[in-house]
Formats: C-alpha cells, sequence, structure tokens
C-alpha cells in the first residue's frame, strides 16, 4: 500500500472479504493496526503500519506466478456461464485478480501459466518475445516425414494471408507427435494438421518457453513456479 487508504479497502485488497464483511469483522473488535484494535473501517492505515485479522498479519501480495495442468471440460477464462473455469481450481486469495498468459481450448490439456504480472503475462504471450511452446498430439491418422519440412517451411491456413512461422514437428509414432511453434494463431496446431488432411484427436501442451509442466501435477493440480522458471521469461 503506497498511501493511507481506508482499512475496510485495504483488507479487501489482501483477502477474499468483502467491504461489508469487513465491517462486520471490525465491529466484532477482529482488526487491529500496530497491535490495537480498530473498529471503524472508514480508518486510514498507511503503508508502515502493521495490519492483523484475528492476530494473523495481513501483507500486500507480491505478484503471483502459478503452474496449472489444466483437465479437459475447462474454459480458459475469468468467468463463463456455460463451463467451469480454469480459475474454478485455484483456491487462492483474490483469484479474479490473476489473468491467464496462454490460453488453451477447452479440448486440450497441458501447461497454463496464471499471474497478476500483467508485464510478465505480456512477455509470455507476445510474438516479440519468441517464447515457443510445445504439444503433444495424437492424430486420426498417420503422418508421413514429409510433413516435417512442411512444418519447417510454415503451413497454409484456410483463411489466412501468409504461411505459419516455421515450426519443429517430431514424429513420435505412427499417429503421435511432439509440435512446437512460436506463434499463437487461432486454434493453429488443429489448423496445421488438418490443412494436411489430418485431425487432432488429443492435444496436451507440454512447455512454455522454458517451463515444463511439471510431471508431478495432477490434472486439476496447481503450483508457485520456481524463481528459476520465473526468471526464465524475460
Amino acid at each position: 500500500m503506497a498511501k493511507a487508504i481506508r482499512l475496510d479497502k485495504a483488507i479487501s485488497q489482501v483477502t477474499d472479504l468483502s467491504r461489508a464483511e469487513v465491517k462486520r469483522a471490525a465491529r466484532a473488535e477482529r482488526i487491529t493496526v500496530n497491535d490495537e484494535v480498530v473498529t471503524d473501517p472508514a480508518t486510514k492505515i498507511a503503508a508502515t503500519d502493521t495490519l492483523c485479522l484475528d492476530g494473523e498479519p495481513l501483507m500486500e501480495p507480491g505478484p503471483r506466478y502459478l503452474m496449472l495442468h489444466k483437465p479437459l471440460g475447462y474454459v480458459c477464462a475469468t468467468k463463463d456461464s456455460e463451463h467451469p473455469t480454469v480459475l474454478d481450481l485455484i483456491d487462492e486469495p483474490n483469484k479474479h485478480k490473476l489473468h491467464i498468459a496462454g490460453r488453451l481450448d477447452i479440448d486440450t490439456t497441458g501447461l497454463v501459466l496464471l499471474t497478476d504480472d500483467g508485464q510478465w503475462s505480456h512477455m509470455v504471450t507476445s510474438p516479440r518475445h519468441h517464447c515457443d511452446k510445445t504439444y503433444y498430439a495424437h492424430l486420426a491418422d498417420r503422418i508421413g516425414e514429409e510433413a516435417v519440412e512442411k512444418f519447417a517451411k510454415g503451413i497454409w491456413l484456410d483463411n489466412e494471408k501468409k504461411r505459419t512461422k516455421p515450426a519443429k514437428l517430431e514424429i513420435l509414432f505412427a499417429n503421435e507427435v511432439r509440435i512446437t511453434i512460436s506463434e499463437g494463431r487461432y486454434h493453429q496446431v488443429k489448423r496445421m494438421f488438418a490443412a494436411l488432411g489430418n485431425k487432432v484427436l488429443e492435444l496436451h501442451r507440454e512447455r512454455i518457453g522454458d517451463i515444463l509442466l511439471d510431471e508431478d501435477l495432477q490434472e486439476g493440480d496447481y503450483r508457485d513456479l520456481t524463481p528459476e522458471e520465473i526468471a526464465s521469461v524475460q
């Protein structure tokens, strides 16, 4: 908190409590400022004040960086009237302030990054920062080695004015591949294979930049990024 602000606003910013709930907590003498009980929610507090709720210190949270293993059926949005969102999987204060750095379709699984650091999020998603993304794809039909060169040259997509940027295609089995792309056009991976007459049955994101999906994360689980993972995006 850079300047003096109202007590109820300060607490609502760092907890999930609404201002009305903060007012009730204040009247119940659950809030202290510098070890003194404060019952007036309009009291102004400064950045140097020690603010506690039920005896627990409340601090302005720093930027948050999370890795989520997205399951099927969840949309990468903050709100959706028809489907659950990835935020429904997050149990964090003020999770509505998190935004998704690199979205996935509802039928795609794998690595999703969430943060409230807007500049960091922009570096993940901006083409200028060349944050490559790697996917595993299970295809409907076999794919030949000639596709490797086609992906390396770029693919013409329907209703697009230029080829995709060069992509790396690795054939794992007859109809299983790993693909790395450096841009994020609409449904790009699915459309690239469709342009070759094939269809993606399963799509799973394994990596964003140098950040790999943690093998220990089950679908629906998440964890904080390590300092090294955060610093890898620049």
